[in-house]
């Protein structure tokens, strides 16, 4: 069932951060989308290969970092000499990879919430939503609403449940899953996390009828933004906060 705390005004979360104007899953990142406006920001976290949590998407250090081979091989040692700015611009270059301490407590400086999204590497699951949620509990403070959780692996959300029950988790899907309401209802969701490309309007009929906060990404077109908000979105994920803002 949706917490009453689970709410998004306004209706957008920074996807990585403010990714069309700072480099993805960066403090400068998490910053920016502070500055145009967000009070969510969602990043990704996976698990170095001595156990470190830190911000990163892809299993490989090659798109967003000038250094080369899987982050579950690589020890936080190697990935904390990274540049993970200077691909996406020289005006960011030498900003760091950072670890998920570190992003947490740069939301709390900026007023965000996060949505921790764990993204295990394979064979990962449990390791990485063990460390990510055991750091977690460390750096949020218990007066502040919890950060939402979200992965697409059920097994690292039934392990999020056991550790933080009280934190909210969202199931998320990429591909239409008919079981999609079991899945969810397994791992005692409070939210979808869906690729908006599977939001035809009866299955946004079926998804908004449930008691589920409905998360829709990636969605950076404001026509489309307010097409979904309309049919019963509860919120986007954005690479360009201020600019979708800016349309409300």
């Amino acid at each position: 069932m949706q917490p009453s705390d689970l709410t998004f005004h306004p209706p957008f979360i920074a996807h990585r951060g403010a990714r069309a104007a700072a480099p993805e899953n960066t403090l400068a990142s998490i910053r920016r989308a502070c500055a145009e406006g967000a009070m969510w920001v969602e990043f990704d976290v996976k698990l170095t290969q001595d156990g470190v949590p830190i911000l990163m998407h892809d299993d490989t250090l090659e798109r967003t970092t000038n250094g080369a081979g899987r982050v579950a091989e690589t020890d936080w040692v190697q990935i904390e000499t990274l540049d993970g700015g200077g691909a996406f611009g020289e005006a960011f270059k030498g900003e760091k990879v950072p670890r998920l301490a570190d992003a947490l407590r740069c939301a709390l400086e900026c007023g965000l919430r996060p949505n921790i999204e764990i993204k295990p590497c394979k064979g990962r699951a449990k390791a990485t939503a063990m460390v990510a949620l055991m750091t977690a509990a460390l750096v949020w403070p218990q007066e502040q609403p919890p950060p939402l959780v979200s992965s697409f692996d059920e097994e690292t959300l039934a392990i999020a449940a056991q550790l933080q029950p009280h934190w909210p988790r969202s199931f998320a899907f990429e591909e239409w899953r008919d079981d999609w309401h079991k899945a969810a209802s397994f791992i005692g969701a409070e939210a979808l996390t869906v690729d908006e490309t599977l939001l035809t309007p009866e299955r946004l009929r079926i998804l908004t009828q449930a008691d589920y906060a409905l998360l829709a990404f990636t969605v950076n077109d404001p026509k489309r933004m307010r097409d979904l908000l309309r049919q019963g979105v509860t919120a986007v994920f954005c690479d360009n906060p201020g600019a979708l803002i800016a349309t409300l």
